[in-house]
């Protein structure tokens, strides 16, 4: 098993598209002890005062915003396509109903209070620098509220500076 190789963000020379509307993340938290995880296919890195960043986006209902709001820090964590059964599974399953994580066959490392996926080949570390709930009125495409968010529970958006970034 490789393990990982820190790199400076600019040397993540990734598509954001694929690995996050393609191959999907997970978003990866602690609280109080406990860690809990989603798979996530919205989101994206950028440039945001003057500082690497990511935007993660999370419904108010998922057990996971729980622990994103609990810690400074996230982790988002990538894999290949030999994983996809495992993402679907911790994407479907509530960690309030059981241990998914465990029961999905895959590891935990730490970093920096945020824990990240050992079968992953790419992982951010990631530090809250601001969250807001997406709103009705600052939707200029009216007709997303309709697609998106027929009973209301619209998303938070996260901004997360990378603080480090993983790759084997």
């Amino acid at each position: 098993m490789a393990d990982f190789k820190e790199i400076e963000p600019a040397d993540f020379n990734e598509s954001p598209f694929k690995l996050i509307g393609n191959d999907n993340m997970l978003i990866t938290a602690e609280k109080d002890g406990k860690i809990n995880t989603m798979t996530a296919g919205w989101g994206g890195f950028g440039v945001m005062w003057e500082t690497d960043v990511v935007f993660i986006v999370i419904r108010p209902q998922r057990y996971t915003k729980k622990f994103v709001e609990a810690n400074d820090y996230f982790s988002l964590s990538f894999f290949d396509g030999n994983y996809k059964k495992e993402l679907g599974y911790l994407g479907s399953v509530s960690g309030r109903d059981e241990d998914k994580i465990t029961k999905s066959g895959l590891t935990l490392k730490y970093d920096q209070s945020a824990p990240y996926f050992v079968k992953a080949n790419k992982a951010l570390i990631c530090k809250k620098l601001y969250q807001q709930e997406f709103n009705k009125e600052s939707f200029i495409d009216k007709s997303l509220i309709d697609k998106w968010y027929p009973d209301n529970d619209f998303h938070i958006l996260y901004i997360g500076k990378v603080e480090k970034t993983l790759i084997k």
